[in-house]
């Protein structure tokens, strides 16, 4: 992940993102291990996660999650989503964070020097673009070889570095990734970026 012991560096994890790409590796995150591994390589500054909660009375699975997150150094960026029935008829929430992101993102530059972003959404190309010309590196974290792949290949190119999640996995999972062996592709899109009104509550 190239952090360095220098460098003040914050974390920002589209929570949805990070679960379906996991899910597909076939790993669980373990987030005590996650932030140990950034406080112990690099001058840490804060942990965002970002979620949509769905906006329902409804036992949401997120919550014990949301809850652990909150009480052990992550900072919460949350909101509700909103339901919907797509021409199918089929139930879908729409979630989307990357505002959010991009709003955080853009006020923590100037008391950074790297930024790490857990998503592939194209979305966030120009939020990138911005910071780096303040200065700050950015690394984006996605995955390619999840299938559909992850992550979109404007924002890929953007990055200062891209990280393949199945490579970095076993530092903080509770079981090891088991890469699938899909053979590498050409530019590909975000699902996000051909339909940024259907994502996700998991």
């Amino acid at each position: 992940m190239l952090l360095r012991q220098n460098e003040r560096t914050a974390l920002f994890i589209d929570g949805a993102s990070l679960h379906h790409a996991a899910r597909n590796l076939g790993f669980e995150v373990d987030f005590r291990s996650l932030r140990n591994l950034f406080e112990s390589q690099c001058l840490f500054q804060r942990a965002f996660y970002y979620a949509a909660m769905p906006e329902t009375d409804d036992y949401s699975p997120l919550r014990p999650l949301t809850d652990w997150l909150a009480y052990n150094g992550y900072h919460l960026v949350l909101k509700n989503a909103r339901e919907f029935t797509d021409h199918s008829g089929r139930r879908r929430i729409k979630g989307n964070m990357d505002v959010e992101l991009t709003v955080d993102l853009l006020e923590q530059a100037g008391r950074l020097d790297h930024a790490v972003i857990v998503s592939g959404d194209s979305d966030l190309r120009r939020a990138v673009e911005a910071v780096q010309a303040r200065g700050v590196r950015v690394t984006v974290i996605s995955s390619m070889r999840s299938t559909p792949p992850m992550i979109g290949d404007d924002l890929r190119r953007q990055a200062d570095l891209f990280v393949e999640l199945a490579d970095i996995a076993p530092s903080f999972t509770r079981r090891q990734a088991e890469p699938r062996n899909t053979p590498r592709q050409g530019p590909v899109r975000h699902p996000a970026d051909i339909n940024s009104d259907e994502t996700s509550d998991s």
